[in-house]
């Protein structure tokens, strides 16, 4: 299984648009990784997001370039500060390829979970819009397959 984590792309600031929708910016760095990501042929069941407009918006974008089979959908675990060890349990159910777009802290202290089984362990440094894939083997052990960046 490859579980895609994928940081939201760039959004504009609060005093801008409180909403916080992905900027110019955003949009040409999910443009540069999608191509990456078509190149590539990778293929999702779901693409699942923490609710927040700037991540709806580029799992929706990421959606158009590989089109996941049930859809893109919200999904609680997925917010800043939600607790990681969520989705380091949820993980372990799912047997399809999977990307969740969501946030920092969130992501990094899953990453570190999956990874060390320690989710204060810092292992990849994200940037928004980046992606890195994970793998888990027959054993349940993660590691990491790749990572891109805008």
């Amino acid at each position: 299984m490859n579980l895609y984590l994928v940081q939201h792309a760039d959004a504009k600031n609060k005093e801008e648009d409180p909403a916080r929708p992905l900027s110019k910016k955003g949009f040409q760095d999910l443009e540069k990784v999608s191509s990456f990501l078509e190149v590539k042929g990778i293929r999702v069941t779901k693409i699942l997001h923490s609710g927040k407009l700037r991540a709806k918006q580029t799992a929706e974008i990421l959606n158009e370039v590989i089109p996941s089979s049930e859809g893109v959908m919200k999904t609680e675990g997925l917010a800043p500060l939600d607790d990681p060890y969520i989705w380091g349990k949820r993980s372990k159910e799912e047997s399809n390829d999977l990307m969740l777009v969501g946030h920092l802290p969130n992501l990094r202290r899953l990453a570190g979970l999956l990874l060390t089984d320690n989710a204060d362990k810092r292992v990849i440094d994200f940037k928004k819009g980046g992606v890195l894939c994970l793998q888990r083997d027959e054993e349940d052990n993660w590691s990491v397959g790749w990572m891109i960046i805008p």
